[in-house]
Order: structure tokens, then sequence, then C-alpha cells
């Protein structure tokens, strides 16, 4: 387990809301209208190519939370933001 955290620093393991543990790539934070984003990419072969979007809230000095986002506008914005930072290191397919 040890090797596995030393493996990649900017791996990030989250629970779903059935409490199973999965595993992601964190990306980029990006700040929009005042609140923080994480874009993450899910790790192994499962996960596809599509990132995933979550809003960081501060729960206390030691404690951060990762929530979903349900406004497609804010999604949107946040991975068009995303997409101009990283417009040479990712090939962005248009659906």
């Amino acid at each position: 387990m040890d090797m596995e955290n030393e493996m990649l620093d900017n791996m990030i393991r989250l629970n779903d809301e059935d409490g199973n543990e999965i595993l992601f790539e964190f990306l980029d934070l990006i700040v929009y209208d005042n609140q923080e984003y994480v874009v993450l990419l899910p790790a192994g072969d499962d996960g596809g190519d599509e990132v995933v979007i979550l809003r960081l809230e501060e729960v206390d000095d030691e404690t951060e939370a990762y929530n979903s986002v349900e406004d497609e506008d804010i999604l949107n914005a946040v991975f068009e933001i995303f997409k101009e930072k990283f417009k040479d290191e990712f090939n962005f397919i248009d659906e």
C-alpha cells in the first residue's frame, strides 16, 4: 500500500454515495464565481476519458468535502476554463 501512495502524488481517493472507494487523478483546481472546483480523471481502464468536476468545500481547517455540481451552466463554464488552460496538453473531442 505504501508503494501505491508513493507512486503518484496527484492521485486522490474518494468514496461514492454507496461508500465505494474510487481512485482519481487530480488534474486541476479552478476558481469560478468565488468557488473552487476540482477536475478529476477516474483512474483505471474503466474510467474512460471523461473528467469529473466537483465543488471543493472546506468543512473545517483540516477537512475538505467534494460535492457534485448539478448546475450544467457551472459545469460547462468550469470545463471551458479547464480546456483553455490545457489545450496544448490534452486532445479534447467536442461531442
